[in-house]
């Protein structure tokens, strides 16, 4: 019989529907219950693509003796991490704190209250590597809540007295100067892994974020090398493992430092932010591997990605059947040289594993290859090349294919439209413009309501009941803000506005500036949660202060402005000291050092050929963080526009920045050289 999450709309939810464990939902009632039986809170949170979160369902969710006693002793309750960052953070930081460590699965124990006072993520069916099984934690904690229950309360009311004082050190509200971001560049500089491209060691995780900043400041300064990292990070990683090489899109990491063995699962927002620092990367150089790896990736997003409604689905799961009726992690992705020789012949399967490095000892599990595109002097034959890589793509999608989260989560869908958008505009590629605007249209009509409040998630149409955190309202104007400067249609810079708008009112601290990752307004936890480090994507805080940033170049709003430069305090503090962990900041920053640039391309219409060779020039500049209104003269539909009109009757651009303009110029090239950083 299934449990309470069977009218749940998270797919990861649902996936534990069928569990013998009596599963609540995250939910005060779930806590009255508690409260009611005097028993302890079991809080389980992972994420649908979670590997280890699969493997503690089977092992433990799924058999009948475990569930029994987590009935008898517990509430237990389950969270998706995506659905409920607010939650996620708040328990994890406890778990950091208590550990030294936190992942998912998450297994927090909490009184009644909510407050939590034992805590892991992972446990096994059976003792292993020194770790306890899950159910001798179960049996532990049941008999420390029997017959210790005073010591509980206390070991948990002394963990919340210390979270609730983490308050952040916020440093001041002053933008970072040219000394913090030089500082940063250096540390960088320290981290970066020369013979193989990023930061740090294994795990190795895209670091999108911090080759936007990179690009940015070699944009505004010349700095080759901050350019040569970000060139050589993204030709290792598309060269590698990580990247997909025969359906386009990136994985979530890689285990080693060569990139060459990936953790599967693909998730929406790695790849829109990567899909955009390769388009980015092609706009600074020209090089072409970054414009075939920026389609590719765009071209995955809306093939696999893309759901009936319009919008973007969360992520794909790293396991499949590997034909076997096994679960398997990679197994839809691998390949040996029997079943390349079984798809290509003899012949064309010793091209291919030459071409792919596909080996005999295999670089995965059990003798199978990662695709990747070894470094090699030998010249292949592209036609060749291509023609194999359509056999091998034909004969994976016979293969069994990853589960899909078709969660819609409004953060990763704006981080897809601002992707989309730019891609579509730098490489003339309206369908993908068109996707953009489509999934901006479903976040308008279906997870944003008549005062401009955000859902977080939709699935299937159906709105779901958990606000909107900080990273929605900031990477959905985000994503608005670029659709504006693609499509000339100021209605974005209006509903970018709005989302904003919120950010001032009901997310910001009015004395220091800071801000908080849950409304004013939103359910209260043991803790408001608050980080401005960047990490799968960026930061609410550091994607809010982007956000204003854009929106006060546009309309000159002051209030949005200072709010931008008051978030960016914390970027000052941390960037020199932390760059990997800020580097949108870091990239924002860059664009209020150069002003931003404000744009204005004005033309009898946005069709006519000479308006839109200056539009596409506009969007192609680097200067960073510079905004574009395109538009008809004596247009209202953006405030860069009034007062801008034609030159001499010539289509023309007015480029100006900190309340000075140039003179307008109907030249593409000499906008072109006003917008080059």
């Amino acid at each position: 019989m299934p449990n309470r999450l069977a009218h749940e709309t998270s797919p990861y939810l649902l996936q534990h529907a069928d569990n013998p464990v009596d599963w609540w939902p995250w939910s005060e009632e779930a806590f009255a219950e508690a409260r009611r039986r005097q028993v302890p809170v079991l809080l389980s949170v992972g994420y649908s693509s979670c590997h280890w979160c699969h493997v503690m369902a089977h092992e433990s969710f799924e058999d009948p003796a475990t569930a029994e006693e987590l009935n008898a002793h517990f509430v237990s309750v389950k969270v998706d991490r995506e659905e409920r960052p607010d939650v996620d953070a708040v328990y994890m930081e406890a778990v950091q704190a208590a550990t030294g460590q936190g992942g998912w699965p998450m297994t927090v124990f909490l009184t009644p209250d909510a407050e939590p006072f034992y805590f892991g993520t992972y446990f096994p069916p059976a003792p292993r590597h020194g770790m306890p099984s899950f159910r001798q934690v179960l049996q532990g904690v049941h008999q420390a809540w029997s017959e210790r229950r005073g010591e509980v309360d206390e070991v948990a009311g002394k963990i919340t007295r210390d979270l609730a004082g983490r308050e952040i050190a916020y440093g001041d509200d002053q933008v970072p100067g040219e000394e913090q971001l030089a500082q940063a560049l250096l540390g960088l500089t320290r981290e970066y892994d020369p013979q193989r491209g990023g930061f740090g060691g294994a795990p190795k995780f895209p670091p999108s974020m911090v080759i936007e900043f990179l690009l940015r400041h070699h944009a505004r300064t010349g700095a080759e090398g901050a350019l040569q990292m970000a060139r050589d990070t993204c030709e290792r990683m598309a060269r590698g493992g990580i990247y997909d090489q025969l359906g386009g899109g990136f994985a979530r990491y890689s285990v080693d430092r060569d990139w060459v063995v990936p953790h599967f699962e693909k998730m929406l927002y790695d790849n829109a932010l990567l899909c955009r620092v390769y388009t980015h990367l092609w706009r600074a150089t020209g090089s072409g591997l970054a414009r075939r790896v920026a389609l590719e990736t765009a071209d995955f997003m809306v093939r696999e990605l893309r759901t009936p409604e319009g919008a973007f689905a969360s992520a794909l799961d790293a396991d499949s059947d590997d034909g076997s009726g096994r679960h398997v992690e990679g197994a839809y992705y691998v390949w040996t040289p029997a079943q390349l020789r079984e798809v290509l012949g003899e012949a064309d399967a010793e091209l291919a594993a030459r071409y792919f490095g596909v080996t005999e000892e295999g670089t995965f599990e059990e003798g199978a290859s990662v695709l990747q595109l070894p470094q090699r002097d030998e010249v292949f034959d592209a036609g060749r090349i291509d023609a194999v890589r359509q056999r091998l793509l034909a004969a994976r999608a016979g293969r069994p294919a990853p589960g899909r989260d078709d969660k819609v989560v409004a953060a990763w869908n704006g981080l897809a439209i601002a992707a989309l958008a730019e891609t579509g505009a730098c490489f003339d590629r309206p369908d993908l413009v068109e996707a953009a605007v489509a999934a901006g249209d479903l976040l308008v009509r279906l997870h944003m309501d008549d005062q401009a409040r955000i859902a977080r998630t939709s699935k299937d149409g159906h709105v779901g009941a958990n606000a909107g955190v900080l990273e929605d309202y900031a990477d959905v104007a985000e994503g608005f803000l670029a659709l504006a400067s693609v499509t000339g249609e100021g209605v974005w810079l209006e509903f970018a506005g709005l989302l904003l708008d919120h950010v001032l009112a009901r997310f910001a601290d009015p004395e220091s500036g800071a801000l908080y990752d849950t409304a004013s307004d939103a359910e209260r936890l043991i803790r408001r949660p608050q980080d401005p480090t960047d990490n799968a994507a960026p930061s609410g805080w550091t994607a809010a202060a982007g956000a204003l940033l854009g929106y006060a170049a546009h309309t000159g709003s002051e209030p949005h402005r200072t709010a931008a430069e008051r978030a960016l305090g914390v970027v000052k503090a941390l960037g020199p000291r932390v760059p990997r962990f800020i580097g949108w900041g870091l990239a924002v920053a860059e664009a209020v050092l150069d002003g931003p640039r404000e744009v204005a391309v004005v033309g009898p219409s946005l069709d006519d050929p000479a308006t839109a060779a200056l539009h596409r020039t506009a969007l192609l500049g680097t200067a960073p963080g510079a905004v574009v209104a395109a538009g008809t003269a004596g247009s209202d539909e953006f405030p860069l526009l009034d007062g801008r009109g034609l030159v001499g009757g010539e289509p023309a651009a007015y480029v100006c920045r900190n309340f000075t303009c140039d003179a307008p110029t109907t030249d593409p090239d000499r906008l072109r050289t006003a917008l080059s950083g």
